[in-house]
């Protein structure tokens, strides 16, 4: 008998055997990132972080703050861009969003295959990975730096994008709230465990959980029917530039209903890793991609309202219960999940790993080098076309001061008040769709409250605020003006300090080659990012799903 087949099946078996030994013994992290679609800083893990009150008084969210319990909480963490595919494009790359080529931009954005992204690193680097839902969207190809839809695990259902509308639905069909949350929970637990059955033993993993629930829209008046959050509680937190009205009560305490449903998934998502004994292999990080969207100086605006967002994270083995002051921003995440997997970073990021901040003993303000972030924004929906031409923004958010440049003052900063801009330096009556006015404010009761009282002697100033032109630069004194109402870039007072932060703003873009600030500063008005040509529709936008902007 030849004993050479026997060998080499000896051999072979020895060989997977060693294999699965080393995957089971691999020390590697695995990594869970829920990124909540317009998701801003609210849980009440952030309560009386302010100082003051706010409408983050009003809710419970007990599985949020049992990760902030067990980690670390971000008192200040900062998108790059308070829109969504361009916040996303810097977020997965770890680079300013106007280095992004077309990912710059919402609308018409394309990703460049160039760009390395960290779930496909990590991948590379032997990571299973996986996602449910949205990762880089609008765009073309859709969720393409995490390989597209290869790596998607969502067969199980996706009604958790759509929480309010999938619960009233149920309950005027006769089933009970909780009868009709459990389904959709069950939904979340079945989509991750199909994840967490298709690796190998041993396998250090990645999910990339994208609940849009908190993308508008919404059921109106789902806050107190599905929550029991009661509108008037609110009375007295609202930030200033909000009307304290029962109609944008209701319409704050509606979207807080579904900041709600997000904890509700981190709650399934946290039981599901601790009965699979994985709690303590994983690292767990909850976030948003921009502030509240359809309300003033939210999503689209580079105040704090805008650009603020939750960053909380479960580190096994570093010390837990802290509070975080450093300034923080998301595209740090990048590297952050890179030294995680054990992956070379690459070189020239905006973004620092978070690493040296989780794994410090220190709370507070733990390294003073992390004293400014830089955000922006070019295009979100509109086009030349339609009268709505890119508005560049640019700021400079230090502990104390947050420095704006507007560099064409002459446009409208949230679109023009309906397809092209009126000729009067205010605004203009609207008498049509609120959808098609001011179009980069998302859609909602606030905004055609706002939009109906323009004209109201008491209520224009909030109007005039929202939608209104606005100066070249603006510069808000945080110690003393925390909702970014009083402009002091006109201040003889503040001179220095605008001439300061202006110059330093100047020399951190021109250093990242921002090409509003090098060549001509025109590249975003021109074709390809002013009018795109014309692409398939997003993911999620037919009809029936809600929209993903």
């Amino acid at each position: 008998m030849n004993p050479l087949p026997r060998f080499f099946s000896l051999v072979v078996l020895l060989g997977a055997t060693l294999s699965s030994l080393h995957a089971a013994a691999d020390p590697r992290l695995n990594i869970l990132f829920l990124f909540a679609d317009d998701w801003g800083r609210y849980a009440s893990a952030y309560r009386g972080l302010d100082g003051r009150p706010t409408v983050n008084d009003l809710i419970e969210t007990p599985h949020i703050d049992r990760v902030a319990r067990e980690g670390a909480v971000f008192r200040h963490a900062f998108v790059n861009a308070p829109s969504c595919t361009p916040c996303r494009s810097s977020l997965l790359s770890g680079r300013y969003f106007f280095q992004t080529g077309r990912g710059a931009i919402l609308n018409g954005a394309v990703w460049d295959e160039t760009i390395p992204s960290f779930p496909l690193l990590l991948r590379d680097a032997g990571y299973h990975i996986g996602k449910s839902f949205k990762v880089w969207s609008p765009g073309t190809p859709a969720d393409a730096p995490f390989g597209g839809q290869a790596y998607a695990f969502q067969q199980a259902g996706n009604t958790c994008n759509n929480f309010s509308e999938t619960v009233t639905a149920a309950v005027e069909r006769g089933e009970t709230v909780a009868a009709a949350r459990a389904k959709i929970i069950a939904e979340v637990r079945a989509n991750f465990d199909t994840f967490l059955a298709a690796r190998k033993a041993g396998e250090p993993w990645h999910y990339f959980f994208g609940p849009t629930t908190t993308h508008r829209t919404w059921v109106k008046g789902s806050g107190k029917k599905l929550w029991g959050l009661e509108p008037d509680s609110l009375k007295g937190k609202l930030p200033a530039f909000l009307p304290d009205v029962p109609e944008v009560r209701e319409d704050v305490a509606d979207y807080l209903g579904e900041c709600l449903a997000i904890d509700a998934y981190v709650g399934a998502l946290m039981q599901r890793l601790t009965e699979s004994g994985e709690l303590e292999k994983t690292v767990v990080v909850l976030s948003g991609d921009h502030g509240m969207p359809g309300v003033t100086s939210g999503k689209c605006n580079l105040y704090d309202h805008g650009i603020s967002v939750p960053l909380v994270i479960r580190w096994p083995g570093t010390k837990p219960g802290r509070v975080i002051d450093d300034l923080v921003r998301l595209p740090d995440l990048m590297p952050t999940f890179l030294d995680i997997g054990g992956v070379k970073v690459p070189e020239n990021l905006y973004g620092r790993s978070l690493a040296p901040l989780l794994k410090s003993d220190r709370a507070g303000l733990i390294d003073p080098t992390r004293d400014w972030i830089v955000a922006g924004r070019e295009r979100h929906v509109g086009s030349a076309r339609e009268g709505n031409l890119p508005y560049p923004m640019r700021c400079l958010r230090t502990p104390d001061f947050l420095y704006i440049r507007n560099f064409m003052p002459d446009r409208w900063p949230m679109g023009a008040p309906f397809e092209a801009a009126a000729p009067s330096p205010n605004l203009a009556r609207i008498d049509a769709d609120t959808r098609a006015a001011y179009a980069d404010m998302d859609a909602s009761p606030t905004k055609t409250w706002l939009i109906a009282h323009q004209r109201d002697a008491q209520w224009q100033w909030h109007a005039d605020f929202a939608f209104a032109k606005r100066p070249a630069e603006e510069l808000y004194d945080l110690r003393h003006d925390p909702d970014q109402i009083k402009n002091l870039a006109a201040d003889p007072a503040f001179a220095a300090k605008k001439s300061e932060l202006s110059a330093r703003l100047t020399t951190l873009l021109r250093d990242a080659q921002d090409p509003r600030v090098v060549g001509d500063g025109a590249t975003f008005d021109r074709p390809p990012f002013s009018d795109p040509e014309p692409t398939a529709p997003a993911a999620g936008k037919k009809k029936g799903k809600k929209s993903v902007e």
